[in-house]
């Protein structure tokens, strides 16, 4: 989700939202909370909604974003479940105002552009990140190329991964990969425990780039590639670059944005 962007609505402006639809995880708390809203506020299909409420945490959020990345809809999510750092806080009162006064992020999603060694393309999008992973005992080998210029002839690692801004935050960060801001325009590219080059730390890369991973000795060494939700086995090579056709909006309470989320992240001890 990368070149991303905060739309901030002039002061005394609120968002018109008429129609709302709402969505929830299986979970008991989720369920509860979505009967509860649809009982108290108009309910809508998500094909007529103005704006969608997800309720859930975070992994349901990617989830509804997924479904919904061909309508041009905001998504507000209120936190029912155990990570919610896309979520904003549970609240049942004012509802149509909230989402009104609402920030708005906007974020391009990656590609994935694989081919799989019996010759098999298959293409999906990333909220979060695209990760190659090794797929048995022995560690992976990849070339690394970038706008068509090899920049690591050969990474010997468990993996490695393209991440967008706001989910530099997620795997990225847990592979000890740098956060970064929405506003940066920045992609970060992050080895999973890299054997070779063992002092590698991986790259920030600009979001106009075109990443290509080389899977080297194939048979012997298998990768994966996931974006997402998506996993393609026994990858010969894998292409990454932002979509910037596709824009997902999501919605944050005030002072409560992503940027402001990602910003303070940074500072989590």
């Amino acid at each position: 989700m990368s070149l991303s962007r905060t739309a901030l609505l002039p002061p005394g402006v609120e968002r018109r939202i008429e129609q709302i639809a709402f969505v929830a995880s299986p979970t008991p708390a989720a369920q509860e909370a979505r009967a509860r809203l649809a009982a108290a506020y108009t309910e809508c299909a998500p094909e007529t909604a103005d704006a969608i409420v997800c309720l859930g945490g975070d992994g349901f959020m990617l989830e509804t974003l997924h479904r919904n990345l061909s309508r041009d809809v905001p998504v507000y999510g209120m936190n029912c479940g155990s990570v919610g750092f896309l979520m904003n806080v549970f609240n049942e009162d004012d509802l149509p105002g909230r989402l009104g006064r609402a920030q708005e992020a906007i974020l391009h999603p990656l590609r994935m552009h694989a081919v799989t060694a019996t010759g098999r393309v298959e293409e999906a999008l990333a909220l979060n990140e695209v990760s190659l992973l090794r797929q048995l005992r022995q560690a992976a080998k990849i070339r690394i190329t970038v706008d068509g210029r090899v920049r690591l002839a050969e990474l010997i690692c468990d993996g490695v991964l393209v991440s967008t801004p706001a989910g530099s935050t997620a795997y990225n960060l847990s592979a000890h990969g740098p956060i970064v801001p929405l506003s940066a325009n920045l992609l970060p590219l992050t080895p999973i425990s890299a054997f070779r080059p063992r002092r590698w730390r991986g790259a920030l890369l600009p979001s106009s780039a075109e990443v290509l991973f080389e899977i080297l000795e194939n048979e012997k060494r298998p990768v994966a590639a996931v974006a997402d939700f998506t996993e393609v086995r026994d990858v010969m090579s894998v292409a990454v670059s932002e979509d910037r056709s596709i824009a997902v909006r999501i919605l944050f309470d005030p002072d409560q944005g992503l940027s402001e989320r990602i910003i303070a992240e940074q500072f989590t001890v």
